[in-house]
């Protein structure tokens, strides 16, 4: 290890640290406060990392002879995963506490997900690749049976577990084939094998199984089927951090996987990845036509939402790359906006995820049911919110490399996705007036909420910017 290397994995080093040395300060002062400093102290350090990597690192640096490495595409994601997750952080913070599981080891292990996933986006070797992923799934694991005397939560942890071993199998049996067949597991390496001589059979099953587990990650069709008892069954903040942040890291490295190392056989994983884009969009728009809890129906949701995110990779361009680093930012900020009210749905003191609880909630919160309305079409991809051009940016790109039936199949699964975001409104606006959710949405929650549906509309103006700093990001992914 040279010191370069030490520079080059100091945001990492440093919320390692952060993490040891909060797990030893919470475990030597354990008190009923601890988790509440926690979450906060937490929040701002994830927020000070995030401002460190945008502002303070430029060019293009590696670690590990070149199994790390530090660019302007990772360090995209690395800003997108921390800020989102100090978000989650302090949406959490009352829902916790009323529940009475605001316990120090949630944040802790927040930030150990958070390490996995920067490790994740950084990864340029195989081995890294799976560190991170490891990293990342155990910490996710245990937070999504964290509330210990919940049964569903319990349930929700072990599916989790045994459908994440069994996808980090496939991973893990992908990348020996591909170390086996190329001879290395540097993605640049292994690149150069490729390009070298003809590919053999046994490195395309290694890109398969390493597509499969991929897909098992982010949720998509038809390795989906964790997603909907684990977002019904975590607790409402466990299901919120899973919808956002992983989600990011895991398509990050997707890209990165299928460019930087499989880039001369594009052509071979192209289809691959149009189709488990289709089946995706369908199956999440489909599936959640009939689901009446809000947290499942948002399950499928994130399916049908990873499959428009996945036409981007499918097309193999640089605008496609692009046009999917802007949907993973405006999925997250739409998540947060949504997570954020329905992390205060309660009725007599209890959480509910029931949708007919929504009956004329219009009438007792306006303002918040606006914000809602404008998430749910934005969701749905409605002229002219920002969800509309996040799909724009997606179809474009594949309707460029001539995959037409991608984008038509986009366009109807968005037509058939529009009816149960706008099934929520209608129960808001013109459902049955029983019994009301209790007034109790935090100023954290309404604060979130609110800001999330200013964005959705005044985002189409350059969308803050995002547009030139992803070409930026993806450009240095594409050089």
């Amino acid at each position: 290890m040279f010191p370069s290397d030490l520079t080059t994995i100091l945001p990492e080093l440093v919320l390692a640290s952060y993490g040891l040395a909060a797990l030893m300060w919470a475990v030597f002062s354990n008190t009923q406060k601890t988790g509440t400093a926690l979450v906060w102290l937490t929040s701002i350090f994830l927020v000070g990392l995030s401002l460190w990597i945008g502002l303070a690192t430029t060019g293009t640096k590696q670690a590990f002879g070149g199994a790390f490495v530090d660019d302007g595409f990772s360090r995209f994601a690395k800003v997108v995963i921390a800020l989102s997750s100090a978000v989650v952080l302090l949406l959490s913070r009352d829902y916790l506490d009323r529940e009475r599981i605001l316990k120090f080891e949630f944040p802790i292990l927040v930030v150990f997900a958070v390490l996995g996933m920067m490790v994740m986006v950084s990864a340029h070797g195989l081995m890294v690749l799976y560190m991170g992923i490891e990293l990342q799934s155990l910490s996710l694991y245990v937070l999504a049976a964290f509330h210990r005397n919940h049964s569903k939560s319990t349930e929700a942890g072990l599916k989790y577990f045994v459908l994440g071993a069994l996808s980090s199998g496939l991973l893990l049996y992908g990348a020996s084939l591909t170390y086996g067949f190329s001879g290395t597991t540097l993605m640049s390496g292994i690149s150069e094998a490729i390009s070298d001589g003809e590919t053999s059979v046994g490195l395309l099953f290694g890109l398969a199984f390493l597509i499969v587990g991929l897909a098992f990650k982010v949720s998509a069709a038809p390795f989906h089927m964790w997603a909907p008892d684990v977002y019904e069954g975590a607790p409402t903040p466990v299901t919120l951090f899973l919808a956002t942040a992983p989600k990011v890291a895991a398509m990050i490295l997707f890209a990165r996987l299928l460019m930087e190392a499989f880039g001369p056989v594009a052509d071979d994983w192209q289809l691959i990845v149009g189709g488990i884009a289709f089946v995706s969009m369908f199956l999440g728009s489909i599936a959640a036509i009939g689901q009446i809890d809000i947290k499942r129906l948002m399950a499928y949701s994130s399916i049908a939402h990873m499959g428009y995110a996945l036409m981007g990779i499918a097309s193999g361009t640089e605008k496609g790359f692009q046009a999917m680093l802007i949907y993973m930012v405006i999925y997250t900020i739409m998540n947060l906006g949504t997570f954020a009210f329905i992390l205060s749905m309660r009725k007599g003191g209890r959480p509910v995820s029931d949708i007919y609880s929504l009956g004329m909630y219009s009438k007792q919160a306006p303002v918040q049911a606006f914000s809602l309305l404008l998430l749910m079409f934005s969701l749905a991809g409605i002229v002219p919110l920002v969800g509309f051009f996040a799909k724009l940016y997606v179809f474009l790109a594949v309707i460029e490399v001539g995959m037409y039936w991608l984008a038509l199949g986009g366009a109807i699964a968005s037509v058939i996705g529009a009816y149960y975001y706008l099934r929520l409104v209608y129960f808001m606006y013109f459902g049955e007036d029983g019994e009301s959710l209790d007034d109790n949405m935090t100023r954290t929650s309404q604060i979130t909420l609110v800001l999330s549906g200013v964005f959705v509309i005044v985002g189409v103006a350059n969308l803050f910017g995002i547009i030139d700093i992803s070409q930026a990001a993806t450009g240095m992914l594409f050089n």
